[in-house]
């Protein structure tokens, strides 16, 4: 079976099955490759925390497949995020890549992330990620089995799996689709989200 027929079988299964089955993946844009060590999954219309929960809208309109793209989002009028789009065709889910160790090509993600003091930081975050990677919104839609943007799956299991709560969310925050290495030093750091109120 060829390696993009294989990707897409994984990916179109269930998020929930998907999403673990990243970790290990690699992403490579270009000359800057990245090992991914953390991922939250989304489930559609299934799911209050997914940008597809009311289901689809001009933005959103790339999780809703095939399997295997990219879905690219800006957030808080600064950053990328990037998605895998996963799930059947037609039924949105997506797994959001949260964090991943540069492997190839460190000095050109160095090049793009000089805030980062130690090269475990350089993609620790789904923001720092992207930068890293030089992913921004029109790798959305991309297809993950082409050059120059590809993903490969990891070709043997990973060290212990563990699973937590989403980060940040308003809703639906407590249900356990985060998976991560356990022990890696590139995951990022868990934060709940706070409820703001406003002032009396």
């Amino acid at each position: 079976m060829p390696p993009s027929a294989d990707l897409r079988d994984v990916l179109s299964g269930p998020v929930l099955d998907a999403a673990p089955r990243l970790l290990g993946s690699v992403l490579r844009h270009g000359e800057v490759s990245c090992r991914i060590t953390e991922v939250e999954a989304y489930d559609g219309s299934g799911d209050p925390g997914s940008h597809a929960f009311r289901g689809p809208t001009r933005r959103n309109a790339v999780m809703f497949g095939p399997a295997g793209r990219l879905y690219v989002y800006f957030t808080y009028g600064m950053h990328y995020c990037c998605n895998v789009v996963c799930g059947p065709d037609g039924t949105a889910g997506a797994v959001l890549l949260r964090a991943g160790e540069v492997t190839e090509g460190l000095e050109l993600a160095r090049s793009r992330r000089p805030a980062a003091r130690q090269d475990r930081d350089l993609a620790r975050g789904p923001a720092r990620l992207c930068q890293a990677l030089g992913i921004a919104g029109e790798a959305n839609g991309h297809d993950l089995t082409e050059a120059p943007l590809t993903l490969t799956l990891a070709t043997g299991p990973v060290r212990e799996v563990l699973t937590g709560p989403r980060v940040g969310l308003r809703h639906a925050s407590d249900r356990p689709w985060r998976f991560w290495v356990a022990g890696d030093p590139t995951v990022s750091t868990y934060r709940p989200a706070v409820r703001r109120t406003s002032a009396s």
